[in-house]
Order: C-alpha cells, then structure tokens, then sequence
C-alpha cells in the first residue's frame, strides 16, 4: 500500500476518537486543541512554508506567488466557512435564533468539513512527492488536525439533533475523503511550481484552522494559561520532528 494512503487511513482513528470524546467527555480537550494548534502553526513555519518557497521562487507584482496562495488558501477556507456555517466552535452557544436552521446548518457544516480534509488527504499525498520527511511532519499535523474533525463533526450535529446515525455517516466520510485525497496526491503528476503552489495554499487552511477555530475553541470555556503552555508545547514539539527528520 502506498505509505501517504496508509497514514490518511490511520488519522480516520483520531477522527473517531475526536468524535467519540465530543460525546462522551470534554473536560481535558482544551489540552488537546491547544497542543494541536501549536503542531499545526509549527509545521507551517518550520516546514511547509520554508519548503514552497525553496520550489517556487516566481513572483507576480512584485511578490512571491506562493505567498499570495497562502493568503488565497486562508481566505478560501474564511469564505467557504462562512456560506456553509461549518466550523462553529464545539463548545459555543448556540441561540434560539439559529434553531430554525439547525439540521441544515449543522448537516451542510459537516459535509463542508468533509470537503477539506480531501484536501488534507491531497496535501499528504502530495508532501511525500518532495520527501518522507516533509510528508511524515504533514501526518503528523493532519492526525491532530483529524482529531479536531470528528469532535466538531460530532458536536454540529449534536446541535442540530441528528448525531447518532449522521454521525456515523458522517465520521465515515471524513475518513473516506482524507483517503481519496491522499490517492489522488499519490498518484497524479505535477510539476515543482505546481505543488509548491497547492502546498501554499494548503498552509494557509491550515493557519485559519488553527487560528480561527481550534484556538479559539480551545480557550472557549477554561483558564487559558495552561491551554497556552499545550500551544507553545505543540510548537516545540514540531520544531524538534522537523529538526530531526529533516
């Protein structure tokens, strides 16, 4: 089995685990999202970004233009979010104004989510094309990122009151799509300037998500003093898999 292919299926197991903890307890995931965070914003600097910009160096207007497909990646997914409503913070509240859309809104979330994580299958896929070590730090962020998935594809539909079955389904195809994803990043030929675009545009969901969602989740209802030292921790952390597979 093609080892980008084998690691997407091992982050469905964070993705029911994330799933499984949002119904079951939340009391320690503050820990979890925050060091997530922090793994998340360590690969993007100490890896991803550092890496484009060594296979990229054309410029358009005087600027770089994989720095302009990370903006173009971060305000994509900003947008994106905001015409489907997914994302929403597990632990917020959700008010007698957004009852009436509630299975459309939590159901449209949640399949919006599924589209993403394809992409993160594809970044996988296509990181192992530059080099294991590349690829082996994007697993590592995209299990942490997965683990954010299920809690939040768990806990939309929680809201809207169609978790048990949907869940389920839906649990399902977050795994599926991250899978197909990586399938696809596995096998298809592109060139260099290509892929540093796609990658750059893929650190830029990334920052959104960890910035706008799993931060702020994180730091929705507990002291954010310790939930900060897991950020700073899974930053490290990064820094030390980058420093030693690369």
């Amino acid at each position: 089995m093609n080892i980008a292919i084998g690691l997407a299926a091992l982050t469905a197991i964070a993705t029911s685990a994330g799933g499984f903890l949002a119904i079951r307890s939340r009391d320690r995931l503050h820990l979890v999202l925050g060091l997530s965070a922090g793994l998340l914003l360590g690969l993007v600097a100490f890896d991803l970004l550092p890496e484009v910009f060594e296979l990229n160096s054309n410029t358009f207007g005087n600027v770089r233009v994989v720095a302009i497909a990370f903006v173009l990646g971060f305000l994509a997914l900003h947008f994106a979010e905001q015409f489907f409503g997914s994302h929403e913070p597990a632990e917020s509240d959700y008010g007698h104004e957004h009852k009436h859309s509630a299975n459309i809104a939590g159901t449209l979330g949640a399949l919006a989510m599924g589209g993403h994580v394809f992409l993160d299958g594809v970044a996988l896929g296509l990181s192992f094309k530059v080099s294991n070590a590349l690829g082996i730090a994007v697993f590592i962020a995209i299990l942490s990122h997965a683990f954010s998935d299920g809690l939040n594809t768990v806990s939309l539909l929680i809201k809207s009151g169609h978790w048990t079955k949907r869940a389920i389904a839906l649990l399902a195809l977050d795994a599926v799509m991250r899978i197909a994803g990586a399938a696809l990043g596995s096998y298809v030929v592109i060139s260099d300037s290509t892929l540093s675009l796609y990658l750059a545009m893929f650190s830029g969901f990334v920052i959104y998500l960890a910035t706008s969602h799993i931060l702020p989740e994180a730091h929705s209802r507990h002291p954010s003093r310790i939930t900060m030292l897991a950020t700073v921790a899974g930053v490290i952390t990064m820094w030390l898999i980058v420093g030693n597979i690369g």
